[in-house]
């Protein structure tokens, strides 16, 4: 199983890869370990950045991305999806190696 999701404690344009690991607050991974029993899943973490000013990190992650930056998550997509390829074909430590930023 490969987990790909957001990370606010990535800026954005980073990408790091690992096995296992806690949910650190994030309700989707959360939701994973409940459902699996384990944490025990490779993860694909895309760096989204703090919310800006107070706003609160739920509705950061949950607002729509803004226009000016749609070409970026675009390509942060894209590059997640490369490193979901890579770590299928050339193991974690490879796909690492080649996406950890």
């Amino acid at each position: 199983m490969i987990a790909v999701h957001d990370e606010l404690d990535l800026d954005p344009g980073r990408i790091r890869l690992k096995f296992g690991g806690g949910d650190n607050g994030h309700n989707g991974l959360k939701s994973m370990r409940r459902c699996l029993g384990t944490g025990d899943f490779f993860r694909v973490r895309v760096g989204i950045g703090r919310p800006p000013g107070s706003q609160s990190p739920a509705d950061y992650v949950l607002s729509p991305v803004p226009a000016a930056q749609r070409a970026d998550v675009a390509v942060d997509v894209a590059r997640a999806a490369d490193a979901v390829t890579t770590l299928i074909t050339q193991g974690l430590e490879t796909a690492q190696n080649t996406f950890n930023s």
